[in-house]
């Protein structure tokens, strides 16, 4: 039986595992969109450990961070490792007009989301217009001249 033997299809599977995980490891996928008064914010996390994700805000960057711990198990011989462990990583710059303050979290079968309001600085109002007899002129005093 004859096999066909490529020197550089196990070189290429192991360059592939290997640059595959560390970019994956480094990734947050998200989806940002705004609904009403709010920009909501998913950040997939999967398998990051609850208790290291740390969401921040500094200035107008919004930085979250979550750590992925590898499985360790005695007396196991691993026969594949692709799922990335290690810590992830995203930083976002905010715009002018959001709440910062009033920021939201949760974290729900492997998605952070966050809910961030817009500022009611920054919401748009209707100002009234007065018309004709009606409006009020402001009251010009004349100054006595010594």
């Amino acid at each position: 039986m004859a096999t066909r033997f490529d020197p550089f299809q196990e070189l290429d599977r192991l360059f592939g595992q290997v640059f595959t995980a560390d970019r994956a490891s480094t990734t947050m996928p998200m989806d940002l969109y705004r609904a009403g008064d709010h920009y909501v914010l998913h950040l997939d996390l999967p398998g990051a450990d609850p208790g290291t994700i740390d969401v921040s805000v500094e200035d107008r960057a919004l930085t979250i961070r979550a750590q992925r711990t590898a499985r360790t198990e005695d007396g196991v011989q691993w026969l594949t490792k692709e799922r990335p462990v290690g810590t992830y990583a995203r930083q976002l710059t905010l715009g002018a007009g959001l709440a910062l303050d009033q920021i939201e979290a949760t974290y729900t079968d492997g998605v952070l989301t966050l809910s961030i309001p817009v500022a009611e600085e920054a919401k748009p109002r209707k100002i009234d217009v007065q018309h004709g007899d009606r409006a009020q002129q402001p009251a010009i005093e004349a100054s006595a001249a010594s």
